[in-house]
């Protein structure tokens, strides 16, 4: 990108010509004064699978690095682009679990705030087993556990937090 950042409200130069960058109210972007180039920001996809014992306990996994190691979090990642966003969420989950799913449906999506320099839009499916073995696979996460969604460890994300918040009272009757 350029010197002055990623973020194009940033720029001062044009990555693609060195022209005047003019950033745009209200958008994260802008144009360049002097080729027309326009670039805009937009959030990432992130997806989840929620996956239940016959306890109605879910598989969490622990963190095993980056700013939130050590924090559990609903197995995640992100869509590859030109993904669809069932198959990425079949393959991240296969990927950090060991575990082949089908995806019951949609259960949730929120946007994702929680780090300001890489916004996500996150979709949460419900899954079931139809594969494999459950086993850290893909080194992103150091542990696995059952967890009642009532009571969960030390959360990496904010919005694990709300999806477990409504299992927990769907699991209560309200």
């Amino acid at each position: 990108m350029s010197a002055a950042g990623d973020n194009p409200l940033d720029w001062r130069c044009c990555p693609r010509c060195g022209g005047r960058w003019e950033a745009e109210p209200g958008a994260a972007g802008g144009r360049c004064a002097a080729c027309g180039w326009r670039f805009t920001l937009y959030p990432g996809v992130g997806v989840a699978v929620i996956l239940r014992d016959a306890s109605g306990r879910v598989l969490l996994g622990r963190r095993a690095g980056g700013r939130r190691a050590g924090l559990w979090c609903i197995p995640c990642g992100r869509v590859e682009w030109g993904e669809d966003v069932r198959a990425a969420a079949r393959r991240e989950f296969a990927e950090e679990t060991g575990l082949e799913v089908d995806l019951l449906g949609v259960y949730e999506v929120h946007s994702n705030f929680h780090d300001p320099d890489r916004l996500t839009v996150g979709i949460w499916f419900t899954g079931r087993i139809v594969g494999g073995e459950l086993y850290l696979r893909d080194g992103e996460l150091s542990e696995l556990g059952w967890f009642d969604p009532a009571e969960p460890p030390p959360l990496a994300f904010p919005t694990d937090a709300l999806v477990l918040e409504r299992l927990a009272s769907e699991g209560r009757g309200q």
